[in-house]
């Protein structure tokens, strides 16, 4: 068993003595509850599945509650597990991929395998293997958190470059290219957070690499990748290609108002670019760019979540059927969540549906559910660990020192050492 933190400790200490939890009173047999965040995204694909399943299923009642955040609902699960109380949890929960193994780990016992009533070989493989503990795997896989560049087209074809420029390149290329759009256009490249390094953990996966050893040791120092990430990302700013935002708010509102001309990103923020109707036919989406160092490929990923059973639901084996019946084989379901709610799927199957197949009049045309796809049987699996968020927070101390021109080897022995403090 891997030790929870003990900063992680603290916290659900405080919460058991000190915080008054949202309870909701343990579903009786035959009842299965969901909890899930974001009733406009998860709860309402939640919502479908269930009108898909209830027809055939008349005796299983299945109750959704999509009211809390996703940390609300970390606290509440993390809180009671740590307690050893399993009064009142759900059936099925949706948990991040890459906070997975933390729970997995610190919590044996609590989650149900689902292997062995699921094939995961149905879906796409990195988003199993983030899932997977000692040969068993614990999760439905749901939306993929695949990346792709989405770039103003009018930019970029006012700068001389077309889609096929943008195929298949790494990040130093991009970085070229970039120089050239702010050069006849006026346009920085990107807008990024320096309190947000998603971009980092972009580039390292796309060479296979995170953050940790196969024995959940700590890997920095001498950890390539990683390295190469941190290097590529400095170079963005050295080059004067980005735009400094603080916050969600500000981040999107600069490529959405135009202001920047590229957003290198998971799939679940087309949403956000297509509610700019006036922009349709400006934007495009090219795989994104790997790193220049060998395993790196022109695919990665960035959020995601799947569904978990609790093995102490009373209900299990209506719950596993609803997964398997529905997340696990409905391919029609995947192409209506597509169109409903823009979420790509982790079923392989689900590409070959006529929603994925489609051409989008706002990206010009181009098939880019079906890129999508695509792009996302080839991302590689890492092993997020169980101090991922740990780790994180180390790097983002670094990144002000380190786009200023700093030692990046100075950096990482730091980030080292700090998160080898947070993981005590």
């Amino acid at each position: 068993m891997t030790r929870i933190s003990t900063r992680w400790s603290h916290k659900l200490a405080v919460a058991l003595t000190g915080i008054s939890l949202l309870t909701v009173a343990a579903a009786s047999a035959g009842e299965v509850t969901v909890w899930c965040w974001d009733p406009n995204f998860n709860g309402a694909t939640m919502k479908e599945a269930v009108a898909r399943y209830a027809p055939d299923h008349p005796d299983v009642k299945i109750t959704i509650d999509d009211s809390a955040s996703q940390d609300d609902i970390r606290a509440k699960l993390q809180t009671q597990l740590l307690a050893g109380s399993t009064e009142g949890l759900p059936d099925i929960v949706l948990i991040q991929d890459d906070v997975a193994q933390k729970y997995l780990q610190s919590f044996p016992g609590a989650f149900e395998p689902l292997s062995d009533a699921i094939d995961m070989s149905a879906f796409a493989q990195y988003k199993v293997a983030a899932a997977t503990l000692d040969g068993k795997s614990y999760s439905l896989p749901f939306d993929s958190g695949v990346t792709g560049l989405f770039y103003r087209s009018d930019y970029f074809k006012e700068a001389g470059y077309t889609a096929d420029d943008l195929k298949d390149i790494t990040w130093d290329r991009l970085v070229e290219i970039g120089k050239d759009v702010m050069a006849k256009t006026g346009h920085k490249l990107l807008d990024l957070d320096l309190n947000d390094d998603g971009l980092i953990r972009v580039m390292m996966q796309s060479a296979g690499a995170w953050y940790f050893n196969e024995d959940g040791s700590l890997n920095i120092v001498d950890n390539a990748p990683l390295k190469k990430a941190i290097e590529t990302y400095a170079k963005f700013y050295q080059a004067d290609l980005v735009k400094p935002v603080s916050g969600w708010s500000n981040y999107t509102a600069a490529f959405t108002s135009g202001e920047v001309a590229a957003v290198p990103v998971g799939v679940w923020i087309t949403g956000t670019i297509k509610a700019n109707a006036d922009q349709a036919g400006m934007w495009g989406v090219a795989p994104i760019p790997r790193m220049d160092i060998e395993g790196s490929v022109n695919a990665s990923n960035q959020g995601g979540s799947s569904w978990y059973v609790l093995a102490s639901s009373q209900n299990k084996p209506e719950a596993i059927d609803f997964l398997k019946t529905i997340w696990g084989s409905d391919v029609d379901f995947y192409q209506q969540i597509l169109v409903d709610q823009g979420a790509v799927g982790s079923l392989l199957a689900a590409r070959d549906g006529e929603a994925y197949k489609a051409s989008d009049p706002f990206f010009s045309d181009q098939p880019v559910w079906q890129d999508f796809s695509d792009w996302l049987t080839k991302i590689p699996s890492v092993d997020y660990g169980t101090f991922t968020a740990e780790v994180d927070a180390a790097v983002q101390a670094q990144l002000p020192t380190i786009i200023q021109g700093g030692d990046i080897d100075v950096a990482l022995q730091a980030i080292s050492e700090q998160a080898q403090q947070q993981m005590q």
